[in-house]
């Protein structure tokens, strides 16, 4: 079987199982595309994705454009002489002139079962949603956003209290593995291609910090999934005593006792217990959500009992959205 030349567009850690199965198979990969050097981190320092690092390290070329129309670009792309290009978020838009180049196209390996989840942050907004599973599909790059035909789908199970890069770090695997059999029917004819049913799309939005804000008049496990998926960024956040605390990890509680006969309703953010490195709290469905690891703003994480050791948190005191 003749392997294509491949190029690879991605930026992130979740593109590299993806990449080095691609190597590992012995595809000739001409060339690595990935997005320019941004400010990264707590200190905001520019720095490099982790497919550049990698690519960079095993000697294979890179092109970092900032516009995927321009010229230089388009022609640098076309002296790569791909076959096939493979892409793995690597975070824009592609033109359709240039999907047009390779001679077996543009193919993604995207993070869900589609046609759920169509958009830039699949695994945050299916763990977001309470999702049981979610899976890997790897899909034809058309001009509209995820909607191109899928070669292959793989299921996986989302735990209960899974986090969304938990699940990112399954899916490159899964993905990965799930690219090199769509390759080697490409490469030999054998292909297969299944069109969407887009009336059962769902977009899954780019996060930003807005999203971060909870509400307790949520029921518990909604907030609860909430913190999930803004694991590890942008956060699920509270606030206390006006202060923003970000919310690392949370349990479900058992079901709040009944109020004694003429005692004051609790209120969704009051705070139900806060002793023995026990922190708990009300949500809207009459639910408790235990606060196990917090961060608060301009400090380290730390546990329940760390958090309230510095502060006389009281039952009765509230958390609030904003």
């Amino acid at each position: 079987m003749s392997r294509p030349r491949i190029v690879f567009f991605g930026t992130p850690a979740f593109a590299l199982p993806a990449l080095e199965r691609v190597l590992a198979w012995g595809a000739p990969v001409a060339g690595v595309v990935t997005q320019p050097d941004r400010p990264r981190g707590r200190g905001q320092h520019v720095s490099a994705g982790a497919v550049k690092r990698f690519a960079v390290a095993r000697g294979l070329p890179v092109l970092q454009p900032e516009r995927l129309r321009d010229d230089a670009f388009v022609a640098a792309f076309s002296a790569l002489r791909a076959e096939l290009a493979v892409v793995a978020a690597y975070g824009k838009i592609l033109p359709e002139a240039l999907l047009a180049l390779p001679r077996l196209g543009f193919i993604n390996v995207h993070a869900s079962l589609l046609p759920r989840y169509r958009g830039a942050s699949p695994v945050q907004r299916a763990v977001m949603a309470g999702d049981t599973e979610t899976g890997v599909s790897i899909m034809r790059i058309v001009r509209e956003l995820d909607a191109g035909p899928v070669f292959a789908s793989a299921p996986h199970p989302i735990g209960p209290d899974d986090t969304a890069d938990q699940v990112e770090r399954a899916l490159a695997d899964l993905g990965a593995a799930l690219l090199i059999d769509v390759i080697e029917q490409l490469a030999d004819g054998r292909a297969r291609e299944t069109a969407q049913d887009s009336s059962l799309a769902t977009f899954a939005p780019r996060l930003t910090p807005d999203d971060g804000p909870i509400d307790w008049t949520w029921p518990a496990k909604r907030i609860h999934d909430h913190v999930r998926g803004l694991h590890p960024w942008p956060h699920a956040c509270t606030y206390a005593n006006g202060k923003r605390v970000i919310l690392l990890r949370t349990s479900l509680a058992a079901a709040l006792p009944p109020a004694a006969p003429g005692a004051r309703t609790r209120e969704p953010g009051e705070v139900l217990a806060a002793a023995g490195g026990v922190l708990t709290v009300v949500c809207g469905d009459g639910r408790a959500l235990q606060l196990d690891v917090l961060q608060p703003e301009g400090r380290r994480p730390m546990t329940a009992r760390e958090y309230m050791a510095g502060r006389r948190l009281q039952p009765g005191q509230r958390f609030t959205g904003r």
